[in-house]
């Protein structure tokens, strides 16, 4: 069984943690410098989540927006590379992770997801997800 039960659970779990990190005070402003929009297209619930320019999180499709890069995953790769279970490398090289787009943008921006994996324990733990 996936760990997100639904595309709403996992919009709810994975929302609040790009909200974290996208509002961490280091954070914000360096995504904002790199003027992207990431596209998280994700199986298993299927959902889009996006990261826009602006340094807001949409669950769902953005009217007007085109993707700068594009990381397709399922919600339990994503569960387990929060939980620092499995890296990008690792997770691209087994097409775990396929990304497209330019990704020297995106490896620029890895140094800088330290506070989503100090945060996702807690918000998976409490919206009842095993950690």
């Amino acid at each position: 069984m996936a760990v997100f039960e639904s595309t709403e659970k996992m919009y709810e779990v994975l929302g609040e943690l790009f909200n974290v990190l996208l509002s961490d005070e280091k954070v914000g402003p360096k995504f904002k410098e790199q003027n992207i929009a990431i596209r998280f297209v994700m199986t298993d619930p299927k959902g889009e989540i996006w990261l826009l320019p602006d340094a807001t999180v949409v669950c769902g499709v953005p009217e007007g927006v085109k993707e700068t890069i594009t990381m397709s995953l399922s919600g339990d790769t994503a569960h387990k590379f929060w939980l620092k279970k499995i890296s990008m490398p690792v997770a691209l090289a087994r097409g775990l992770i396929k990304a497209k787009g330019p990704l020297p943008k995106v490896l620029k921006l890895l140094p800088l997801l330290n506070p989503a994996y100090k945060a996702y324990p807690e918000i998976a733990k409490k919206h009842g997800l095993e950690v």
